[in-house]
């Protein structure tokens, strides 16, 4: 069955180029060009995952972030000017999943696309129990939920893969490029501070759930969820 993808983007020519390719790799595609025209269609248009661009006329394209979060956690990748660190952190704070830096590469968007899908769709980071615990942290990759004393976290679906993969190691250093390749599903690139917001992210959610100083930053080597004797 095809995945529908919605491309949010002023620059149709950028479009056309991308709706193409995508089409070719078995993808249904549709294209938007305005931010609020974007949120109303979205309102009403349920898509597999959106391609958005971080400049936008009408509303600009972290604004239609921050609105779908509002009513809809369809996976979101974004598109952003290269070198525009602040934009890309902001955007990975506001939820969206991935980013790619402007002109891309179709083959790459295409790539960034299919792991985004297999992560929503389910796919584990390593085979294992349904339901995993580690003190009062718990997820259950059947629903791909996961709770800190009783109270669900709401992870996004990167976030969620994360969590797995420091659990299934819990006590164990985990580096970036591991934490990358196996929750992300492709390598760590120079500059890319993905995995370090995502972290945050999980940290803050976990916080206020009660869960505090659980997922340690080893300086030079990664992250530790940490178990009983590690802090």
């Amino acid at each position: 069955m095809e995945k529908r993808v919605l491309i949010i983007d002023d620059d149709q020519e950028l479009c056309a180029l991308l709706s193409e390719y995508l089409q070719l790799q078995g993808f249904a595609v549709r294209a938007i060009h305005n931010g609020s025209e974007a949120v109303t269609h979205l309102k009403r248009e349920r898509y597999d995952v959106l391609v958005l661009d971080i400049m936008l006329p009408g509303t600009m394209g972290l604004d239609v972030l921050r609105t779908l979060r509002e009513f809809d956690k369809t996976p979101v990748l974004m598109l952003t000017a290269r070198g525009e660190d602040t934009d890309r952190i902001v955007g990975l704070e506001l939820g969206a999943d991935d980013y790619l830096p402007k002109p891309c590469n179709p083959r790459e968007l295409a790539a960034r696309l299919r792991a985004i899908l297999r992560r929503v769709q389910g796919g584990q980071p390593d085979s294992g129990l349904v339901e995993l615990s580690v003190g009062a942290t718990g997820l259950n990759s059947a629903s791909r939920t996961a709770s800190h004393r009783g109270q669900e976290l709401g992870l996004t679906s990167a976030e969620f893969n994360i969590l797995q993969v420091l659990m299934q190691r819990a006590g164990q250093v985990v580096d970036k490029d591991t934490l990358s390749r196996k929750a992300l599903d492709r390598p760590l690139s120079a500059y890319d501070r993905s995995i370090d917001v995502h972290i945050s992210k999980i940290r803050r959610k976990l916080a206020a759930a009660g869960g505090n100083d659980i997922i340690l930053s080893v300086r030079g080597r990664g992250y530790q969820f940490a178990v009983e004797g590690t802090t």
